[in-house]
């Protein structure tokens, strides 16, 4: 068990408690979600080269990756001026383009965006 912790409810998870009353509820609503959501990036992802999680980490590199810019990751593959050995560009934007969104999230989140 953790600690109290003050964190900062920003809107998603305004969202996400919305209709919770009472720090427990809150709370239950938060690691159920939390919990979850880790389930998932447990059996999602991709199998990258370390060209390709380069080239996906440039991408990602402006920071904050809003679900509509992982949406975008195919696209932004095909856009980069990124270059790597043994990086085909195309490939991995038809691989991106093929992933469900389950799996971009597993990607960006496994390098740590």
């Amino acid at each position: 068990m953790i600690a109290n912790t003050r964190i900062f409810f920003g809107p998603p998870l305004a969202l996400l408690t919305a209709d919770q009353t009472g720090t427990l509820k809150i709370s239950g609503k938060i690691n159920r979600t939390a919990e979850r959501y880790l389930e998932i990036m447990r059996h999602h992802g991709l199998e990258l080269s370390q060209a390709e999680r380069a080239c996906i980490a440039h991408i990602c590199d402006i920071g904050f990756m809003a679900p509509q810019e992982i949406r975008e990751l195919p696209f932004e593959v095909t856009e980069t001026e990124f270059e790597s050995e043994g990086l085909n560009k195309e490939a991995l934007a038809a691989r991106l383009e093929a992933a469900s969104f389950e799996d971009l999230v597993a990607v960006v989140e496994e390098l740590g965006f």
